[in-house]
């Protein structure tokens, strides 16, 4: 008896009877997946934004340092991309 009390508990913990509800009501399982997804896709897309943002930042930082190594790759980029607009395709090295 101890243990059938035991495993009452345990699946009172596990919430098994709510989440088979939810497995009863597809419309609702849908719903709550698609929000879900939305708020995963919106924190996806703050914290990318944020890291760029983040990585401009330190870059911008570099800059101003004048670090030769980094001016002359950031000239590079710049050569590349007027180069790109110039002939308006893309460069293969």
């Amino acid at each position: 008896m101890d243990k059938v009390d035991e495993l009452a508990v345990n699946m009172e913990k596990m919430r098994l009877a709510e989440y088979m509800e939810l497995l009863e009501n597809p419309r609702r399982l849908l719903w709550l997946n698609f929000l879900i997804g939305l708020a995963r896709g919106f924190g996806t897309a703050i914290g990318f934004t944020m890291l760029a943002a983040l990585v401009l930042y330190f870059l911008q930082q570099m800059i101003v340092l004048n670090i030769p190594v980094i001016g002359s790759f950031i000239a590079d980029i710049v050569a590349i991309v007027q180069a790109q607009l110039k002939v308006g395709g893309f460069i293969y090295y």
